[in-house]
């Protein structure tokens, strides 16, 4: 009888350890789909969909191209993980947004263009291995063409309000020759006779359908992915509160029409500190300003200088410079504003649109 038994136990013991491990795996699988459900559910690394109806400025962006959708995916993506920039643009732009559409709209041209500011240098005097520098990220060269003066003590490429308005005059000259808002900022980053060019060559007349090098085939999709985040933050995950946000400077201007040779004893003469006039003021290159004398029967120079305004005070200073003069014969082409007009635009090999191109910390023009 023991025999027996033992010889029974033999045969199902390996049923039984059989059945065991069943169960044991699928008590083990049944918690991972749990564990993975109620991950799945706290995820906070989401894909958002860009708008259906995206437009820049009023023109439609047609979404239906995989082509056109995905390099506009691409740089959402990239500007909705880029957390570090996009936090500080939406907390600058609260500061510059007011001011610098105010001046857009006074030249007739679209608001959408502000966005294409933050793009080129995150509102910031950044300065670009080539040289461009400035929030609208000017080159030298361009920069006088538009009027701006660029010398050793004065560099108004750093002067958010007068480069505002002369990227204006560089935005509108682009408008007379494409006749088309989208490929006037295509242009902003690849010049408009290098842009011209490849219109001509490939035959077609739309940004969307042109194949370009690869900073200019994203630019434009750069541009409409700070738009979307920063039109609408939270959507896009970003939930900054409104005292987070940077608010505009107060600041009165002072004309000055002779030289200052101690900007430090200037400062503290207007009842503020050396550091605030440099703040305001970063087109002033040294410690001191030096105004040329008129020549007999010319106007005399005069420079408007910056000073922090007491909100007490009963009547607000104009804060927007008055207008550049025009400077620019539209034939010239001149190149974008960060690119040498006497170079033609690296055609770099187009690629895939889910390549990321290489962020540079120029701005192109």
């Amino acid at each position: 009888m023991k025999n027996l038994r033992s010889k029974v136990l033999y045969v199902l013991l390996p049923f039984l350890l059989l059945g065991g491990g069943i169960i044991l795996i699928g008590s083990v699988q049944s918690g991972n789909n749990a564990s993975m459900r109620g991950l799945s559910s706290q995820a906070t690394t989401i894909s958002l969909d860009p708008p259906v109806n995206l437009s820049f400025a009023g023109e439609l962006v047609p979404m239906r191209d995989f082509e056109v959708k995905e390099r506009m995916e691409q740089e959402l993506v990239k500007y909705e993980f880029l957390h570090s920039a996009t936090i500080m643009n939406i907390k600058r732009a609260s500061r510059w947004q007011p001011e610098m559409t105010k001046i857009l709209r006074r030249e007739g041209v679209p608001e959408d263009f502000f966005y294409l500011c933050v793009g080129e240098s995150h509102l910031s005097n950044a300065t670009s291995p080539m040289g461009a520098k400035g929030f609208w990220q000017f080159l030298e060269e361009t920069a006088k063409m538009y009027g701006l003066e660029v010398t050793d003590q004065v560099d108004e490429r750093l002067d958010p309000i007068k480069s505002t308005e002369a990227a204006c005059k560089y935005l509108n000259d682009a408008y007379k020759i494409f006749k088309n808002w989208t490929l006037v900022a295509a242009s902003y980053n690849m010049g408009m006779g290098g842009l011209r060019k490849q219109m001509e060559r490939q035959r077609v007349n739309n940004y969307y359908d042109l194949y370009l090098n690869r900073e200019t085939a994203a630019y434009v999709f750069r541009i409409l992915a700070i738009k979307c985040i920063l039109e609408e933050p939270i959507k896009y995950g970003f939930n900054i509160s409104k005292g987070q946000l940077y608010q505009p400077l107060h600041y009165k201007i002072v004309e000055v029409d002779t030289t200052i040779n101690d900007l430090v004893g200037f400062a503290l003469s207007q009842g503020t500190t050396y550091k605030m006039v440099k703040v305001l003021n970063p087109w002033i290159l040294n410690d001191k300003l030096v105004v040329p004398k008129a020549k007999e029967g010319a106007t005399q120079k005069k420079y408007r200088i910056a000073i922090p305004r007491d909100d007490s005070e009963e009547s607000a200073q104009e804060l927007v410079p008055m207008s550049l003069q025009d400077t620019l014969n539209v034939d010239s082409m001149p190149g974008a504003p960060g690119v040498p007009s006497d170079l033609e635009p690296i055609e770099d090999k187009p690629v895939s649109p889910t390549v990321t191109p290489k962020p540079k910390g120029k701005k192109k023009k």
